[in-house]
Order: structure tokens, then C-alpha cells, then sequence
């Protein structure tokens, strides 16, 4: 900011006027930047989500049905799996089958997205082309 001090002329008495000019000036550049740079962050990739259709599903004796309780253990059907590699080697002699069986993915709500992840991973190692997930029904109300 600058002061304005006079001249000598002026009777000797000294301005005390700040000029806010610069100080305008550098207001208005930093706003013009602020008005190009946001949008550019805000902006969003165009994508068409899809529609979530429940569809009602039977479990056949032939289905492997995966399942994930509330602590993060996985299970293949009532049989609790110790680790990773144990799934996936159980996984791989149901993918080697002629006609490959369905999975179904059944996990506590309070499980960690985490340890479903797993169960998909797994899943994908082993070959296995189909995967489902099982919900509830949302209730009506």
C-alpha cells in the first residue's frame, strides 16, 4: 500500500490518504483466478449409472454361496475358510467343473466392504465367471 505524502507546496501538512488501488487491483486478479480455476475441479466425468433391479433369486444345490459374517470371517457355505488361498484353491476346482456353478456373495451388514472385496478377488483368481450378491429386500414404508 502506498501513502500519499505531498509536496512542499501544500502548505507543509502531510496526507494521510492509504491508496487502495494496488490493493484492488490484486483483489481482482485473485478473484479472476478463482472464477477460471474452479470450475475446472468441480467438473464431473459424464457416465450413465446403472439401475439397481432386484431380481428374486433361488439358491440351487449346485450354487457355492460365499458368505462374510459381521467379524470379517468368510465362509463357503457353513465351512469357515482359514485363508486367501485356501478360498481360492476350493474356488478353482469348482471353476474347473464343465458347467461352471454360480456364486452367490451373502455378507453381514456390518461387514467391511474390505473382506468382500476379498471374496471377489478370490473369486476372479479362481476363474469363477459368475457372481452374484444377496440382499434383503429393502422394507416398504
Amino acid at each position: 500500500m502506498g501513502m500519499n505524502v505531498g509536496s512542499e507546496e501544500e502548505d507543509g501538512a502531510v496526507m494521510s490518504n492509504i491508496n487502495t488501488t494496488p490493493l484492488v487491483d490484486i483483489m481482482l486478479v485473485l478473484l479472476i483466478v478463482f472464477l477460471i480455476t474452479i470450475p475446472v475441479s468441480t467438473r464431473n466425468i459424464q457416465v450413465d449409472l446403472p439401475v439397481a433391479i432386484n431380481e428374486q433369486t433361488v439358491t440351487a444345490q449346485d450354487n457355492i454361496v460365499l458368505s462374510v459374517d459381521k467379524k470379517g470371517n468368510p465362509y463357503i457355505a457353513t465351512t469357515m475358510v482359514r485363508s486367501q488361498e485356501e478360498l481360492v484353491d476350493k474356488l478353482v476346482k469348482f471353476a474347473k467343473q464343465k458347467k461352471q456353478p454360480q456364486v452367490q456373495i451373502r455378507a453381514d451388514e456390518k461387514a467391511k466392504y474390505l473382506e468382500v472385496g476379498k471374496l471377489i478377488s478370490a473369486c476372479q483368481e479362481a476363474g469363477i465367471s459368475h457372481v452374484d450378491f444377496i440382499t434383503q429386500e429393502p422394507h416398504k414404508g
